[in-house]
C-alpha cells in the first residue's frame, strides 16, 4: 500500500499530497515513453490539474484552473484531446457517472478493470481491486454472449473519513 493510503484506497486525512503528484507525473512519463507517445506541456499541466487532488474533476474546471495561473485562454477542445490522451495512456481515469477525470493512483499493468469508489460527501475517489467482482462479471456478460472490452465499476457513498464525521460519537 502506498505511503498515505489507507486500506481503503483513500488517502489518509492531511497525507502528503505531493508525494502523490510526483508519483503520478513519474507514472505518466514512463507511460507514455512506453507507448511512443509525448508528455507535451499541455498534456503535463492537465494531468497535474487532475492530479491536484484525490477528487474527480470536470474539463472546465481543469480549463479555469489553467486560466487562473495566467497562461493563454485554451480552448475546450484542447483540454478534451489532452484528457483523452491522458486516458488512452491510463494514467487518468474517466468518471462516468459525474462526466469528471481523476489521476490514477494505482498500477494496474495491462489490466482496465477497476472499482471506483466516490465520496458523495467530499469528492474523494478512490481505486480498488477485487477479481472476483469482475470474474462474475464476466462470467455474466459471457453467458450472453457480450465480450467486455473495459469495466469500470462506480460505486457512489460515504468515504470513511466522512462518515466517521457524520456520527454524533466523535
Amino acid at each position: 500500500m502506498k505511503a498515505g493510503s489507507s486500506a481503503s484506497g483513500f488517502p489518509v486525512p492531511d497525507h502528503d499530497h505531493a508525494s502523490c503528484l510526483t508519483e503520478v507525473i513519474v507514472r505518466a512519463a514512463v507511460a507514455f515513453e512506453r507507448q511512443g507517445l509525448r508528455l507535451t506541456d499541455l498534456r503535463r499541466n492537465v494531468l497535474e490539474e487532475v492530479a491536484a487532488s484525490h477528487k474527480a474533476v470536470g474539463a472546465y474546471e481543469v480549463l479555469e484552473r489553467l486560466a487562473s495561473k495566467g497562461g493563454k485562454r485554451l480552448a475546450p477542445i484542447s483540454i478534451y484531446r489532452a484528457l483523452d490522451t491522458l486516458v488512452a495512456a491510463g494514467v487518468v481515469h474517466r468518471l462516468e457517472s459525474r462526466n469528471a477525470f481523476f489521476a490514477c493512483h494505482v498500477v494496474h499493468g495491462g489490466n482496465r478493470r477497476q472499482i471506483v469508489l466516490a465520496c458523495e460527501q467530499c469528492g474523494a475517489v478512490a481505486e480498488v481491486s477485487r477479481p472476483n467482482v469482475f470474474d462474475d462479471i464476466q462470467t455474466a456478460a459471457g453467458a450472453v454472449g457480450f465480450r467486455m472490452s473495459q469495466v469500470l465499476v462506480e460505486v457512489s457513498g460515504t468515504c470513511a473519513a466522512c462518515s466517521r464525521s457524520e456520527r454524533p460519537d466523535k
